[in-house]
């Protein structure tokens, strides 16, 4: 059974997270599996001009420039050993290929495995308007649900507006968040966060950063301090180190996770705005690239809308119309 098969058959019951993610890429599905389809009615057999057309629609969907050479070539190697003319089937390889060059890097641990001695602590970086502090707010919320205690803690204290936005959200989630002063020492107030944590028994502190990716040696100084300083406090902090991306930004996206990951031991990617883009691959390229996992993708507005990445339900709503 190809994987194709195996997923209609595997969501042909009602399932609530499938419908998300269905409705959330839905520009992304247009983009890849129409263009797939379409491709697929215009040919009898495939040829040399079939292949370079599937891999200028993978390239139009963002999955890097990379991943779709070398996912061309396996289609290309497997269709000839297995003598596979049909377009729709070469189609049906090509998902395959996609599915088995993601899952292969390695199993993925979504969800944020808490200490049980002392904070869990989430160190949250990415560029301004990536919609970052929307995303602390977002896993604040899931941690919530889940009967945690949560600290929200403002270090990024050099973009104007930033604390006061963090605040805003604690207010909303009725959770406490640890501020400094505008153009404090960011690694003073990260320092505070989680020694208030420990004090009061906190069980995720989440931290914001400066997203100032332009000066890159003056980030790389002013995380690793933070890191130091909250490494005297709670052992091992942080304990993850999520980058956000917006999925509008493209290639984009895929330069700052490699910028950040030169700075910083990042442990996941949070993709928002995927509801929002036409090119849903980016999320493979960054696999590619760079072997990153991503861990949540924002699938829409809503505090909710902060969805676990699954790559059965991602390809699925990639790849198949209802």
């Amino acid at each position: 059974m190809g994987l194709i098969a195996f997923l209609k058959d595997k969501f042909a019951r009602k399932d609530q997270k499938v419908d998300k993610y269905h409705e959330g890429l839905t520009k992304s599905r247009k983009n890849f599996s129409s263009k797939l389809k379409k491709l697929s009615e215009r040919y009898k057999t495939v040829n040399e001009d079939y292949f370079d057309e599937l891999e200028q629609i993978l390239i139009e969907s963002d999955v890097g420039v990379s991943f779709a050479l070398k996912t061309i070539e396996d289609v290309l190697n497997e269709s000839k050993k297995e003598r596979i003319t049909d377009p729709q089937k070469i189609n049906e390889l090509l998902v395959d290929t996609m599915f088995v060059d993601y899952a292969k890097k390695g199993d993925i641990e979504n969800d944020v495995v808490f200490n049980k001695e002392a904070p869990t602590v989430l160190l949250v970086v990415g560029v301004n308007g990536v919609g970052k502090t929307t995303t602390i707010a977002k896993l604040a919320y899931r941690y919530l649900k889940q009967n945690k205690k949560v600290l929200l803690v403002a270090a990024d204290t050099f973009r104007a507006g930033a604390i006061e936005q963090l605040a805003v959200w604690a207010k909303r989630l009725k959770v406490e968040v640890v501020t400094g002063q505008a153009k404090s020492d960011p690694a003073s107030v990260a320092y505070d966060g989680v020694k208030k944590a420990k004090e009061e028994n906190i069980d995720l502190v989440i931290v914001d950063t400066a997203g100032r990716l332009q000066t890159k040696n003056n980030l790389m100084l002013e995380l690793g301090k933070i890191k130091r300083v909250m490494a005297k406090e709670i052992e091992g902090a942080p304990h993850e180190t999520f980058l956000v991306i917006d999925a509008t930004t493209g290639q984009n996206g895929v330069v700052q996770a490699k910028a950040f990951k030169e700075v910083t031991d990042l442990t996941g990617i949070v993709i928002t705005k995927m509801d929002g883009t036409s090119k849903g691959g980016i999320i493979l390229a960054i696999r590619d690239e760079l072997g990153i996992p991503v861990r949540f993708i924002g699938l829409g507005e809503k505090m909710d809308d902060l969805e676990e990445f699954d790559l059965d339900r991602y390809l699925y709503s990639l790849c198949v119309e209802k």
